[in-house]
C-alpha cells in the first residue's frame, strides 16, 4: 500500500535534495528519519548524546545505504541540553548572548540546514514520574534550547517529536488534537509544554513549527531491554528469550500502534508540505485503529508463528496497573489526511509481521 503524496515528496526530495539536522540521530525513530533521507539522496547531520539511542543503530543505518550515502551524514555527540552544542549541530559558533544580543552585534547567521526533524528526548511516562528534573530538562529545556538556536540561524521549518500522552485523562475517543485532559505525569506535562514553545516561536518570530504527536510507535531497532522500554520490543525480547510477557491490567487496555515507517512519512510530508494552513499546527500520527493489549498479544503470537514455525509463546502474567498509563488511547488522523496528506500504509499486522521478523535476522 502505497501513499502517492508521500511517493511525489519523496522524488521531489530526490531532484532537489535539502540538509536536514536530526537530533536524537541514534535513537529508533532518529535513525530511522536517517536511513530514509541519506537512501533518498538528502545530506544529514545527526546531534546524538547516545544516553538512550545507540551507536549500533548508526553501524545499521551505514550498513543499510552503503558508504556512498554514509558519506552525506555527519555525527556530532552532544547533548540538546547545551547551547553551544546545539549551535555546533547547526554548523554556527554561539554569540555572547543568545537571546539578549549585545548592542551593536549581530549574531543572526545562516545556516546550512534546510530542515530540523528534532527527535531527540527523554521518553517514558514511569521514568518521568521516578525523576521528573532530568524529564524536563532534556524535553522541555532541549527543545527551548534548540528553538532559540534554529531562530538565531534562520530556520524556519522545525518538525518536532510530540507525544500522546499530552490527551492526559481526556476520555474522548478518538483523541483530536484540539481537546487534551489534565496530565497525568511529567513526561506528558514535558510534551506539552514544547508544544506551547512552539506555538509561540511560530507566532512571535515567524517560524513554521510542526508538532508530530506520536502514538506508540514500534519497529525494527527499537530496544526491547530495559525498564522503559515500550510494549511490543520488550514482549518479543522476552519471548526470545523464553520469559512470560506481562500485561499490566486486565489486558483490554488499548492503544493506537503505529509503525516507524508511518512516521517517517508523517516527518517528510511536514517538513516538504507548502500549504500555510498547515504550519504551526500540532497533528496526531498514528493509525486510527485501537489495538487491545490482549489482541496484541496474540498478534505477536501469530507473527511468531509464521516466521518461526513450532516456536511456543506461554500464556502472560497479569500485573496492577501502573501509575500515569491511560486506559484507552485511538487517534483521529483525519487532520493529518487533510493538511498533510498523510495516510498510514503499514497498519498493525503488517507492521508486527515486520518487526517479528527484523528481530529474527
Amino acid at each position: 500500500m502505497k501513499n502517492p503524496k508521500y511517493e511525489a515528496v519523496k522524488k521531489n526530495l530526490t531532484r532537489q535534495p535539502k540538509t536536514w539536522l536530526v537530533t536524537g540521530c541514534a535513537g529508533f525513530i532518529g535513525s530511522h528519519l536517517v536511513e530514509h533521507l541519506l537512501l533518498l539522496g538528502q545530506r544529514v547531520v545527526g546531534l546524538d548524546n547516545l544516553a538512550t539511542g545507540s551507536q549500533k543503530n548508526l553501524n545499521l543505518v551505514r550498513r543499510s545505504v552503503g558508504e556512498k550515502a554514509w558519506k552525506r551524514f555527519r555525527f556530532i555527540r552532544g547533548d540538546i541540553t547545551r547551547l553551544n552544542d546545539c549551535y555546533k549541530a547547526l554548523g554556527l559558533r554561539p554569540p555572547p548572548s543568545a537571546i539578549r544580543p549585545q548592542k551593536g552585534k549581530k549574531v543572526r547567521a545562516k545556516s546550512l540546514i534546510d530542515i530540523i526533524l528534532h527527535q531527540a528526548g527523554l521518553g517514558s511516562v514511569p521514568r518521568s514520574i521516578q525523576d521528573p528534573l532530568r524529564t524536563h530538562a532534556t524535553n522541555v529545556t532541549g527543545t527551548l534550547n534548540l528553538l532559540v538556536v534554529a531562530r538565531s540561524a534562520g530556520v524556519k521549518r522545525f518538525v518536532y517529536a510530540a507525544s500522546s500522552s499530552t490527551y492526559g485523562d481526556s476520555r474522548d475517543l478518538p483523541k483530536r488534537e484540539e481537546k487534551i485532559g489534565e496530565a497525568l505525569s511529567p513526561y506528558a506535562v514535558s510534551k506539552h509544554a514544547d508544544e506551547l514553545y512552539a506555538k509561540v516561536f511560530g507566532r512571535c518570530y515567524g517560524m513554521e513549527t510542526f508538532g508530530l504527536r506520536y502514538f506508540n510507535v514500534f519497529g525494527p531497532r527499537q530496544d526491547p531491554k530495559g525498564a522503559y522500554a515500550a510494549v511490543i520490543p520488550r514482549w518479543i525480547g522476552e519471548t526470545l528469550t523464553g520469559r512470560r510477557n506481562v500485561i499490566y491490567g486486565d489486558g483490554k487496555t488499548s492503544r493506537d500502534f503505529c509503525h516507524v515507517e508511518n512516521v517517517v512519512q508523517a516527518n517528510l510530508l511536514a517538513a516538504t508540505v507548502k500549504n500555510p494552513s498547515a504550519c504551526n499546527q500540532i497533528y496526531n500520527v498514528a493509525c486510527g485503529q485501537a489495538t487491545t493489549l490482549r489482541d496484541l498479544h496474540s498478534g505477536i503470537r501469530g507473527s511468531f508463528e509464521k516466521s518461526c514455525s513450532g516456536h511456543k509463546i506461554s500464556r502472560p502474567r497479569h500485573h496492577p496497573f501502573r501509575q500515569g498509563d491511560v486506559r484507552h488511547s485511538l487517534a483521529s488522523i483525519a487532520k493529518a489526511r487533510r493538511l498533510l496528506g498523510f495516510r498510514p500504509t503499514v497498519l498493525i499486522c503488517e507492521g508486527l509481521e515486520k518487526t517479528v521478523s527484523w528481530h529474527l535476522l
